[in-house]
Parts: C-alpha cells; sequence; structure tokens
C-alpha cells in the first residue's frame, strides 16, 4: 500500500490516526515542528519528520511540504490541525497536484469554522442554534444589554474548544470580559447559555466527494476539561437518531467532503439539542470511534483513495474512551466534585475502555507524551497554544 504523510504530530488524535493506519499495513510518515512528539514514539511511524513551524514558519514549511512530496512516495496527506489546513488549502492547486489531500473546498471550510455564520446558515435550514449576538464596534455592547436574555457565553467566532470561552452571568460583567476576549480573538460572538444538566453530544461523520454518506459515530461527554465545557476527558459511545439525523442532514446541506464532528448541546428543560459548532477535521476522541468499530483514518485513505465503501451503520455502544494524561487528570484537580465522581477518576482497568494514549502493544507514546510537555515549556509560541487549548486567556 501507498504511504499517508500526517501532520501535527503532537497530539493524541494524531497518535490515533498513525495506529490505524499502521495496523492496515499502510506506511506512515508523521511530522512535528519538535521532535519531541507523542505520535512519533509509536511504533506504527515509519519515518519521523521535523518540519518548519506552520505558525512561525509558514512559507517555509510549504516549500518543506512540496519537496518532501516530490522526493517520497505518499498517495494520502491527512493535516490534522486547523491552521495546517487552512495553510494548506491556501495552497492547494500546487499541493493537489502531487498527492490527494481528503479536504472539504476552502469556501464551505471558512463557512463552518465562523461560528457567525455556520448559526445563521444551520438556523436557515431549520437545526436548532443559540440565539446568538455579533457586533462590529466595542460601542454595541450597552445596546445588546438590554436585549440579551443571560447567562450568556462569550466565545471567538473561529476557533474550537474552550479557546476564548467566558460564561457571563449579569450585564456586569459583560463588558469586562468581552474586552478581554477581543483583544486576542476581535469581536467575539455573545451566545445564549444552554443550561447544564443536558447532553454533550458529537455526531461524526465521513463522506465521499459526491457528498455520500460513508459512516456515522456517535458519542457523549462524560467528562472534559476544563469542567465548564472544553475537551472531551472520559466520553462513550452511544445512538441519538435525532441529534444524529440533524448532523447528517446539515453536512450534506453543507456539501461535506471528508470527516467532521457535529456539537450538539441538549437543552435539559424541553431535551431540544441546540448547535454549538461543528469540527471540521479529525477530533480529540477519535480512538473512541476505531475502538467502537467505525476506523475513521483508514475509511478517509480509502476514500482519498476514490475506492468503492459500503455504508456502514454498525458500532458498539458503550465503550469508552479515556484521555487520561494529562486530561482527567487536570479534571479532576479542577473539578469540585471530584471525590464523587461517577465513573469513578481511580477506575483506571474499566472494561470496555479505550485510551488515547496508553497502549500495551505500543506503550513509546507514553513517554513522548511526557516529553511532549517540555516543548510548551521553553516554546512560547507553543506554552501559548497550550493555554488557548486549555482556554486560559493570555497576551
Amino acid at each position: 500500500m501507498s504511504g499517508v504523510f500526517v501532520t501535527d504530530g503532537k497530539w493524541h488524535k494524531t497518535l490515533a490516526v498513525v495506529r490505524s493506519l499502521g495496523r492496515h499495513g499502510i506506511k506512515v510518515s508523521c511530522g512535528e515542528s519538535t521532535r519531541l512528539a507523542c505520535a512519533l514514539f509509536s511504533n506504527y511511524c515509519n519515518r519521523k519528520i521535523r518540519y518548519p513551524s506552520v505558525k512561525s514558519e509558514p512559507a517555509k514549511f510549504i516549500e518543506f511540504l512540496i519537496e518532501e512530496l516530490e522526493k517520497n512516495k505518499h498517495s494520502v496527506l491527512f493535516p490534522m490541525e486547523e491552521d495546517t489546513i487552512n495553510l494548506i488549502l491556501n495552497n492547494i492547486d500546487i499541493l493537489s497536484e502531487k498527492i490527494s489531500i481528503p479536504l472539504v473546498n476552502k469556501h464551505t471550510l471558512s463557512l463552518a469554522i465562523n461560528k457567525g455564520k455556520l448559526m445563521q446558515f444551520a438556523s436557515s435550514n431549520g437545526i436548532p442554534c443559540p440565539r446568538t449576538y455579533s457586533i462590529e464596534h466595542l460601542s454595541e455592547i450597552n445596546t445588546l444589554k438590554n436585549k440579551i436574555k443571560f447567562p450568556v457565553v462569550i466565545k471567538p467566532k473561529e476557533s474550537s474548544g474552550s479557546k476564548g470561552v467566558v460564561y457571563i452571568n449579569n450585564e456586569h460583567e459583560l463588558e469586562r470580559e468581552y474586552k478581554k476576549v477581543h483583544n486576542l480573538f476581535p469581536f467575539p460572538l455573545i451566545q445564549e447559555r444552554i443550561p447544564s444538566g443536558g447532553e454533550a453530544i458529537g455526531v461524526s461523520a465521513i463522506f465521499t466527494r459526491e457528498s455520500k454518506l460513508v459512516a456515522s459515530f456517535t458519542h457523549r461527554r462524560i467528562r472534559e476539561y476544563p469542567v465548564t465545557g472544553g475537551a472531551s476527558t472520559l466520553c462513550e459511545s452511544c445512538h441519538r437518531p435525532s441529534v444524529e439525523a440533524l448532523a447528517i442532514e446539515l453536512l450534506k446541506k453543507l456539501n461535506w467532503f471528508g470527516v467532521a464532528m457535529v456539537e450538539f448541546k441538549v437543552d435539559p428543560r424541553d431535551n431540544t439539542p441546540y448547535l454549538m459548532e461543528i469540527n471540521p477535521r479529525f477530533w480529540g476522541s477519535l480512538q473512541l470511534a476505531i475502538y467502537s468499530g467505525i476506523d475513521f483514518p483508514y475509511l478517509l485513505y480509502k476514500v482519498a483513495r476514490n475506492e468503492e465503501i459500503p455504508e456502514i451503520k454498525d458500532y458498539k455502544i458503550g465503550a469508552r474512551f479515556r484521555w487520561i494524561l494529562p486530561g482527567d487528570i487536570l479534571n479532576f484537580i479542577s473539578n469540585p466534585n471530584r471525590l464523587s465522581l461517577k465513573p469513578d477518576f481511580f477506575n483506571f482497568f474499566s472494561k470496555d475502555t479505550t485510551h488515547a494514549i496508553f497502549s500495551r502493544e505500543d506503550p513509546l507514546p507514553v513517554i513522548g507524551t511526557m516529553l511532549t510537555g517540555l516543548t510548551f515549556l521553553y516554546d512560547k509560541n507553543m506554552r501559548k497554544h497550550l493555554f488557548l487549548k486549555l482556554g486560559i486567556l493570555t497576551k
């Protein structure tokens, strides 16, 4: 089988991709701007590549990538992080001549990652969305105070997870906190906050170039970090037919190609699922889908090569995914209910649980994960990126 080049080896979702493809006998080259990256330590990583930083040296990264694709045999490119995806899409004409890149087009991606535009598009197509406000001048905040029903959430227009997300309980906090977020993410959205108590549901899917559904997978979050809303540290496979129908309908309306995960939050007052965002790439709990029977990386490899794939509908229900290092540890430390968590934090050997990093057959990424932490200590850009990932605002 022809090889795959996977970018952004620092993250555990990349490790899931490397392991998935490697187990299918596909040669995997994985790259990162540092050699201290967990996916590079995997037994399934055939070539470990260090490349120029996508963030600080984008032009050099593209130069490197073109040279790499000309010198070495790769049939498919998997860009894993948003910055990498955007940079590759900006250079898609020249890169697509050298390799298959299973990404949706730039226009659709722009719509999907801009929460304001996405909410407008989804609402116009009958998808329930939280009431959302967008401003163009800071002076408009005072006018909005009288229109908004609190509590609300301030969130960047084009970020994911908990980066720059702040919860506001009253009008006195609004202007102060809005300006703090605005300094990092200009003119963020103000959005109705859906009450806690309802399920947080993720519906993942993969589509062919003709927007034909290949497979979908649903999970619910059990724990996350930050505890107020962020990346899953413990989640479980499930079926939620009504939510799944909304997610697939939305992605089809967008003429989606490749993978995506659509996130919903269920309002406990009336059980209405509200759209939160689209994650237009592989997601953090990817390993759960693979473990449950929907091998998204291998399916995307086949889609990229235009191979015929029958639609896959069944997967294991009740399987769990746990991101212990450092995700669930951080949840435990910051969670006021840490001693009464269900399931128990200290149940490290639970049946039917797969892990983000730990694997008996592929143990070295644990060391890689620990060493990855060093890059956040000496690299200012990586440290800032980590803080934003964890929802910590910093200049």
